[in-house]
């Protein structure tokens, strides 16, 4: 419950890490709502919007293991208030930017900098809450989904009325916002006395992920940041050129999407708590599978509200898994096992953004939607095989 949440003093600190998160992940999600301004800004293909895409996940991916190493030395604590200043800073950069290559080596050095966030904020809500990890991570994510829900919609308005730049430029003071809250409210953690080249020594990683559980579980999240990653990155810009769909209607749609997130995570969340993996999983895929077939071949608003509905649920897959994950990571190196699958996960489901649009780019955007169905299908029948789920 969430009442059980707030108990004890904990209430500040998960409303500061999901506020943390609401902006680390709804910025990077402004970037597909603002890809056809952007394109427009530099004379960018679909294949080279999709390649800033990718470079945005890429380097968000980069910093996931070097981010696990230093929650394990130093404390989840630094590195959040850290990942949010930093994050501010390259954001900043991105706004002035003044050329395609300044433009993507900005957005390089801010996936770098929300990079920071992402193993920090499972590490220690598995401190804070080890009977709900489940539930908190889903509160906690939803928050983002709150952000993904509001900020691009809003980012895409003010792009229309102002410019693009401004779209971007009204997130920077709130990041340092939510550094001052995380470094007000976060305990103060003993510092180690182990130096940190022991952490970069890397030992124990290859057993602990080379287990069949660990290599199931990074196996289904490869799949599932393919299928999203490409999904979430071209949806707006799928229904502007193909279904002909204004910038308002697109961003407005893609919002809805992540707003139907707010519910679906603490409810995946609670599902994982209850009744464990495999069926929240098999109902969450084949809802979103579904709406990836039937995609490419509806044409009326209505059609694409429901296919939306139904293709939200993949907002709730990552909860369950990476909760299921993180507590099968031996203490001590929670944080750096976790941060080593994150890194190849979201590595390789960042791939999938310029060969989506490279795809499209030929001429076979709905062909590319009906290929992320298929991948569907393939973590449905993982998952339908997996004996301990």
């Amino acid at each position: 419950m969430i009442s059980d949440l707030s108990s004890d003093g904990r209430g500040k600190i998960l409303l500061a890490v999901a506020f943390g998160w609401f902006l680390s992940i709804s910025v990077r999600m402004i970037y597909p709502a603002l890809l056809p301004h952007i394109s427009d800004a530099y004379d960018l293909t679909l294949t080279t919007a999709g390649l800033l895409l990718t470079v945005l996940w890429i380097a968000y991916a980069s910093g996931q293991l070097p981010g696990g190493i230093l929650a394990d030395w130093a404390g989840e604590r630094p590195l959040l208030i850290a990942s949010s200043l930093l994050a501010a800073t390259m954001l900043a950069l991105v706004i002035v930017a003044d050329s395609p290559i300044v433009l993507f080596l900005a957005t390089a050095l801010f996936g770098v900098g929300t990079a920071l966030y992402g193993v920090s904020r499972f590490t220690i809500l598995d401190k804070i809450y080890p009977d709900q990890l489940g539930t908190a991570t889903g509160a906690t994510m939803a928050a983002g989904d709150v952000g993904n829900a509001v900020m691009p919609p809003a980012a895409g308005f003010i792009a229309v009325v102002i410019g693009w730049q401004y779209g971007f430029g009204f997130t920077v003071p709130l990041f340092l916002v939510a550094a001052v809250g995380l470094w007000a409210t976060l305990p103060r953690q003993p510092a180690t006395a182990t130096p940190l080249r022991e952490y970069l020594e890397l030992g124990d990683i290859v057993p602990t992920l080379s287990h069949p559980a660990v290599l199931r579980g990074t196996a289904l999240l490869v799949l599932w940041g393919v299928i999203i990653q490409s999904f979430m990155g071209f949806y707006p810009t799928y229904l502007i050129e193909v279904k002909e769909f204004s910038a308002q209607v697109s961003t407005a749609l893609f919002g809805f999407f992540f707003a139907l997130g707010i519910l679906m995570k603490p409810i995946a969340g609670r599902a994982y708590d209850s009744v464990g993996v495999r069926v929240p999983l098999l109902v969450i895929m084949s809802a979103a599978g579904l709406a990836l077939v039937v995609l490419p071949y509806v044409g009326t608003m209505w059609l694409f509200v429901l296919l939306t509905v139904f293709a939200s649920a993949l907002l709730g897959f990552e909860t369950i898994v990476i909760s299921d994950l993180t507590q099968r990571l031996p203490d001590g190196t929670q944080g750096t096992n976790l941060g080593a699958l994150r890194t190849v996960y979201i590595a390789l489901g960042a791939l999938s953004p310029v060969l989506f649009g490279a795809v499209a780019d030929r001429g076979y955007f709905n062909e590319a939607f009906l290929g992320l169905a298929v991948l569907a299908g393939v973590v449905l029948l993982i998952v339908f095989a997996s004996i301990d789920y």
